[in-house]
């Protein structure tokens, strides 16, 4: 299947570009990969994603900006969010194990944390788009492509 057809996995920093740096050389077609994919519908992401950002970003919004973040993240860029983020369920759940392999793999946590929930919860994506492509190469059993690679004819 062509990966601009399917479903698609965003990482954490195509969402930190958009929302922190604007000035940055990749900045222009990331904005136009975030476009096309929320025209499409077909964005999705992980909770651990969603997190991570928060996290990022936490050092420079306010408890409320960052709590509307959290809130209003999916409607913002038509993706969706899985598990879905809700402050009430716990954290996913998954066999330390599967992590274990990821790890063993020289993936740092917070990419084996992503890699493992969406192996659970997200099998049916195929393409992971990130900057970071040479970090997921042979890792995300998929295509593995960076948001110009995506969009190139």
């Amino acid at each position: 299947m062509d990966p601009q057809e399917g479903l698609i996995l965003i990482d954490t920093n195509v969402f930190v570009i958009d929302l922190r740096y604007k000035r940055d050389v990749h900045y222009p077609p990331n904005r136009d990969f975030l476009r096309t994919i929320g025209e499409r519908g077909t964005g999705f992401t992980t909770l651990i994603n969603l997190l991570e950002l928060c996290g990022i970003l936490s050092f420079n919004l306010n408890e409320k900006q960052l709590h509307d973040l959290w809130q209003y993240f999916e409607k913002r860029y038509n993706v969706t969010v899985l598990p879905a983020p809700d402050n009430t369920s716990g954290f996913p759940t998954f066999p330390i194990q599967d992590l274990f392999e990821h790890l063993q793999k020289r993936v740092p946590l917070c990419d084996a944390l992503m890699l493992t929930v969406a192996a659970k919860y997200l099998s049916f994506v195929s393409t992971l788009i990130t900057w970071d492509r040479d970090h997921f190469i042979r890792k995300f059993p998929g295509d593995v492509m960076t948001p110009d690679e995506f969009l190139s004819p």
